[in-house]
């Protein structure tokens, strides 16, 4: 479990086939990570394999590749990083549990104000799990829907702090990212769909 408040940004330094699966060497400032816990890549959960001073390793199965943009991703590539949430930290950001649902797409980058908008175009399906001024994670960043713009779409309004300390400033038209929805939305959705099946059968 996470919170979508990214501590670290850390860059893909090696990628490479193994029998865990298509293996990354992550560089980054932690220094105390434990071979097996969980963090959260670009908000992936994926599992420590090796570590080190300042660097780890975490490999992606298929079904991980299948549902993210992990098999596009060489070294030199940015990415957001977070720790597993502890009993007792502050929850700042919302719920996040690390399971990408979907990958977006970038419509549109601009500066509104003191504010960058970000249009996404979302897969079939996730669309519906999302509500304005409800949370959602992006590349594993907690962030608030702005706006639903049109059916299919989805508005982020970032604020400067997480323009400079995250991997979204960076984004540009045409850029893949990872989404997942609030995990309450996804279960209000299955009891309903489970509430009204028997009367559509």
């Amino acid at each position: 479990m996470f919170t979508g408040l990214v501590d670290n940004v850390g860059t893909v330094t090696g990628v490479a086939e193994t029998v865990a699966g298509l293996e990354f060497r992550v560089d980054c400032s932690y220094q105390d990570l434990v071979e097996g816990e969980s963090i959260a890549v670009n908000g992936a959960c994926l599992t420590v394999l090796e570590h080190g001073g300042g660097w780890f390793t975490v490999a992606a199965i298929a079904t991980t590749l299948g549902r993210t943009t992990m098999g596009d991703w060489r070294p030199a590539r940015r990415v957001n990083l977070e720790r597993a949430l502890r009993v007792g930290d502050r929850l700042g950001g919302h719920f996040v549990q690390g399971h990408v649902d979907g990958v977006g797409a970038v419509d549109d980058v601009r500066r509104e104000g003191d504010a960058m908008l970000v249009d996404l175009a979302l897969p079939r399906g996730l669309a519906e799990l999302m509500v304005p001024h409800g949370s959602v994670a992006v590349d594993g960043v907690s962030l608030t829907v702005n706006e639903l713009p049109a059916p299919g779409a989805l508005q982020l309004s970032l604020i400067d702090y997480t323009v400079r300390h995250t991997t979204l400033g960076e984004l540009t038209i045409g850029d893949r990212v990872h989404v997942e929805a609030d995990m309450l939305g996804k279960y209000v959705q299955r009891l309903l769909k489970e509430s009204i099946w028997p009367l559509e059968r």
